[in-house]
C-alpha cells in the first residue's frame, strides 16, 4: 500500500457494471425514496429558540430543574 497519487483507485464510472436489480428491489428502492421525500415535505419547522432557558435536555422530561447546582423536583 502506497500513497502514490498516480495510482489512484478507479473512478466509479470505470468500475465493473452492476448486476441488474430485480423488479422487487427496484420497487423497494422507489418506495424508500417516496418515504424519504414525504418525510422531508412533512418535516415540521423548528419553533422559536428559547431565550435564557436551561442548557441541555429539557428538564421537565426528567422531572427536575437545576439552577446554580440546586435541583428542585416538580
Amino acid at each position: 500500500m502506497t500513497d502514490d497519487p498516480t495510482r489512484a483507485s478507479p473512478a466509479p464510472d470505470t468500475a465493473a457494471p452492476r448486476k441488474p436489480l430485480s423488479p422487487q428491489a427496484q420497487r423497494a428502492l422507489a418506495e424508500a425514496e417516496e418515504r424519504r421525500a414525504k418525510a422531508e415535505r412533512e418535516k415540521a419547522p423548528a419553533g422559536p429558540k428559547e431565550v435564557q432557558g436551561p442548557r441541555g435536555p429539557e428538564p421537565t422530561r426528567y422531572g427536575d430543574w437545576e439552577t446554580k447546582g440546586i435541583a428542585s423536583d416538580f
